[in-house]
C-alpha cells in the first residue's frame, strides 16, 4: 500500500512539475515575441525634439507596441488648445508640426497622451487648456508603468 501511494504521490508530482514548466516556458515565448509597453517622456523645448518624439513614438505604435506619453515642463505645450508656435509652427522634411503629429498618434494608435500632474498648476491652467484626449497624469499610474519590468522608457 505505502509503494503504491508513494508511486501515486511521485507521478502526481511529476506531473505538476511538468505542468509548471510549460506554462513557464510559454509565458517566456510570449513576452520575447510581443513588443514592449512604451512610455515616452517628453520634457524639451526644442521643437525638433518634440517632433522627433512623436515620430518615434507613431513607428513604435505602427510595430505593435503599447505606446503612452507623458510631456513635462516645456513639451506640456504640446497638449494647449492655444499652443505657441513653436509647437505649431509645420518643421522639414515633411511640413509637420509636433503638435499636430501628436494628435495624428492620438488618432490612429491609440496612443494615451499625459501631461504632467504639476504642468496645469504650475501654469495656472485647468482641463480645459488641453486638446481633446489628452489629460493630467496621475503620479501613481505613470510610477506603475515606469516600474513594470516589461515597460521600455524613452526619454526626449
Amino acid at each position: 500500500m505505502k509503494k503504491i501511494l508513494i508511486t501515486a504521490l511521485s507521478a502526481a508530482i511529476t506531473f505538476l512539475a511538468a505542468g509548471s514548466a510549460s506554462a513557464e516556458i510559454e509565458e517566456t515565448r510570449s513576452i520575447k515575441t510581443a513588443t514592449p509597453p512604451l512610455l515616452v517622456i517628453v520634457t524639451s523645448e526644442d521643437a525638433q525634439v518634440q517632433l522627433m518624439s512623436m515620430v518615434l513614438t507613431m513607428q513604435s505604435a505602427q510595430q505593435g507596441a503599447d505606446t503612452r506619453v507623458l510631456l513635462c515642463g516645456p513639451a506640456g505645450d504640446l497638449a494647449l488648445r492655444d499652443a505657441p508656435s513653436s509647437v505649431t509652427a509645420a518643421q522639414p522634411p515633411k511640413n509637420m508640426s509636433a503638435q499636430g503629429l501628436m494628435k495624428t498618434v492620438m488618432q490612429k494608435t491609440q496612443t494615451q497622451v499625459e501631461v504632467c500632474a504639476i504642468y496645469l498648476p504650475g501654469k495656472g491652467l485647468d482641463q480645459s487648456a488641453l486638446i481633446e484626449g489628452v489629460t493630467a497624469a496621475n503620479p501613481a499610474d505613470i510610477a506603475k508603468v515606469m516600474t513594470d519590468k516589461y515597460t521600455k522608457i524613452a526619454s526626449f
